[in-house]
């Protein structure tokens, strides 16, 4: 990459916009799970074939990101020896370990709760990135934007908590659990990126976890058929959704603080909502609360993006 590219990739509206590219990929992911599951005829309950579906989709997408970035970069994207254990260091939180606690847990918890949940992910990267490997400080606005912003992702899911809040571990706490290990994924990346390539880094992790995951379900009785073309076109396009989406993230991160990256996450189930309203029917998003909500997440991202300082040390090559 260009000292001008590296320039403008660190500016605070390069990186909303390109954050909010990942936010609608990630978004329309979440109607794209529902409509394939119903597709390949998987139920929503049957967590090894969910696993199994997961597996072959982080698989072709790692296989989809390895492809863009050796044509991007004209060369073979292949690991040095060094990398091979950075690789396997995302991959068991980015890929394994987060999708299997959210699988196990979304079994056994309301889509609602799980959204919620799910969108603490940023309090847990800037929490680890900030505390426990120092990449940054944590400051009393930082902390302000994510309570704002976190209101949002409440309010947007207010309806479905219609019934009051009860926990329980194998679902809310596996659910959490998830949130934890993209935290510390996104810090691994931070750290990890500096001398590698983030679009090497996401592809190969992608294609590892993909196998483990695709193994672990069929060994438990996971399989999936497709029964139509339209379901084979939706599988790659969720996994043109993860090879896209988390390469440019990690790019993100590679030249940015975590926590001005990582905040942008409360789009996600926003984005989720809306594109759920026009694919799905589902109602939600073009309503008062719906407005309220965006508001509260677009003032969360500000706060934390004018809190946040622009990196002293130079770009890594």
């Amino acid at each position: 990459m260009s000292k001008d590219n590296k320039n403008i990739i660190t500016k605070t509206w390069a990186v909303a916009l390109l954050a909010l590219v990942c936010s609608l990929l990630w978004g329309s992911a979440f109607s794209g799970v529902k409509i394939g599951y119903k597709l390949f005829n998987v139920n929503s309950s049957d967590w090894p074939s969910q696993m199994v579906f997961a597996g072959i989709r982080f698989t072709v997408a790692g296989i989809m990101a390895f492809a863009m970035g050796s044509l991007k970069e004209k060369k073979v994207l292949l690991p040095s020896r060094g990398a091979v254990s950075k690789i396997i260091v995302i991959c068991l939180f980015q890929t394994v370990l987060q999708y299997f606690f959210y699988y196990i847990g979304l079994a056994h918890t309301t889509g609602t709760k799980a959204a919620i949940i799910v969108a603490a992910n940023v309090f847990t990267a800037i929490l680890i990135s900030a505390l426990l490997f120092k990449q940054e400080k944590l400051t009393v606005k930082k902390i302000a934007g994510c309570i704002i912003g976190f209101g949002g992702i409440i309010l947007i899911n207010a309806k479905g908590l219609g019934e009051g809040i009860s926990l329980n571990f194998l679902g809310d706490g596996f659910i959490f659990l998830c949130t934890v290990a993209s935290g510390f994924s996104s810090v691994f990346m931070k750290k990890y990126s500096k001398n590698e390539n983030p679009v090497m880094l996401s592809s190969w992790q992608f294609f590892m976890g993909g196998i483990i995951m695709w193994i672990f379900g069929w060994v438990n009785g996971g399989k999936i058929a497709a029964s139509s073309m339209s379901a084979v076109i939706m599988l790659l396009y969720l996994a043109f959704v993860s090879a896209a989406a988390y390469s440019l993230w990690a790019t993100l991160l590679k030249y940015n603080p975590v926590s001005k990256v990582a905040v942008f996450g409360f789009m996600n189930p926003v984005c989720g909502v809306i594109i759920s309203s026009l694919w799905l029917g589902e109602k939600g998003a073009f309503s008062l609360t719906g407005a309220a909500s965006l508001i509260l997440v677009c003032m969360g991202i500000y706060i934390v993006n004018r809190s946040t300082k622009p990196q002293k040390a130079k770009l890594e090559s």
